[in-house]
């Protein structure tokens, strides 16, 4: 239906499940929290991290508004969860409060997924973390932000970093980042609560482009020739998306979990080219995959620009920065970590599936 001249589109099956405190059938000792979400929104909700949290949340009941530019990405999303009774979809401009304010009406909380290309970073983050947290400030709801790691320099030591860590950008985009928290905290927000999850970079079956794996994983699926942005040689971590999207929901719930940083730590550090190595294996085929650093990123920067943005985030490929989960295991409870034999392999063959549906639809 038409609302305010945004389309929103709800699917007529069965009605919404109840929010219940459940054990995971498939992770050993995992508990949902007690306390459930009963409605929330999701900016860029067909993103990577938007996706795999509309899914966790609808895993527990909860009804959610999946919010972004493209109705036909939006309905897309909606099929491929089997167009479920308790997902909305709203079509809106995440720079637009009026939009913001809209979809969120009447509802829990904002996941604020939503992000800007990297080259446009500087000009366009904090216009739309002023979009959002005016709405937020305006309804007195709670606002969950997913950010990664860029306001951190890197590690002196090459241990875990927890979350008082100081911040001190060497990057344009890290700086940018860094002014996003300092409004999110701002005390000029009265009504609504905010909390920052940072994420490492990330893999699995709902990653795209914007992440640094995301079209090297894709390549490889296909059997097709690949890059590999920085040192393969250097270990990294990697979060695999469908656990943090549980830890991120289950910081959601939590009242005393606002006003703070949270980190949401992966499975480990691992090289590149072990990495790559599971995931050729997974895909059962083997294709060169080159790595990319400074040269080959500038020269290619030169006609794809968000490449170009990437050469100022190398340094965190060097050395990297890893996020220690002490204050999540310590406050919220054990830390889920999906092995990356077992994360990578599902992600390539979702990957694998997800191809041949399209080459099928396309030939009907």
């Amino acid at each position: 239906m038409k609302k305010n001249g945004t389309e929103i589109h709800t699917s007529s099956t069965s009605s919404p499940a109840t929010p219940f405190a459940r054990k995971s059938q498939d992770r050993v000792g995992e508990l949902y929290s007690s306390t459930a979400i009963r409605q929330a929104v999701v900016l860029g909700a067909t993103g990577g991290t938007g996706k795999a949290i509309v899914m966790e949340l609808l895993k527990r009941g909860t009804v959610v508004t999946a919010f972004g530019r493209s109705m036909g990405k939006l309905k897309q999303l909606s099929a491929e969860l089997g167009h479920p009774s308790h997902l909305h979809l709203y079509e809106g401009n995440v720079f637009e409060t009026a939009d913001v304010y809209q979809a969120a009406q009447g509802l829990d909380v904002i996941f604020h997924c939503a992000s800007v290309p990297y080259h446009e970073m500087e000009s366009r983050l904090l216009p739309m973390g002023i979009s959002v947290l005016s709405a937020a400030e305006r309804l007195g709801i709670r606002v969950v932000a997913v950010d990664g790691i860029y306001p951190y320099s890197s590690s002196r030591n090459r241990e875990p970093v927890d979350e008082t860590y100081p911040k001190q950008p060497i990057t344009r985009k890290g700086k940018v980042k860094l002014q996003f928290e300092q409004l999110l905290f701002h005390p000029r927000w009265s009504s609504m609560q905010g909390m920052i999850v940072r994420l490492p970079d990330y893999y699995g079956p709902t990653a795209n482009d914007a992440s640094y794996l995301g079209s090297t994983l894709k390549s490889i699926a296909a059997g097709q020739p690949s890059f590999f942005i920085g040192n393969m040689h250097v270990p990294r971590e990697y979060v695999y998306l469908p656990d943090a999207a549980v830890m991120i929901v289950e910081l959601a719930c939590r009242e005393e979990a606002y006003g703070q940083n949270w980190h949401i730590p992966s499975a480990g550090p691992i090289a590149g080219k072990e990495l790559i190595r599971i995931a050729q294996q997974a895909a059962g085929i083997t294709r060169p995959v080159i790595p990319m650093g400074k040269i080959t990123l500038s020269l290619i920067g030169a006609f794809q620009p968000v490449l170009k943005e990437v050469v100022e985030m190398l340094y965190l490929t060097r050395q990297p920065l890893i996020l220690s989960g002490a204050k999540y295991e310590h406050h919220i409870g054990p830390i889920l970590a999906t092995p990356y034999e077992k994360g990578m392999t599902h992600t390539i063959h979702c990957l694998q599936n997800a191809e041949k549906e399209t080459l099928m639809k396309n030939e009907q």
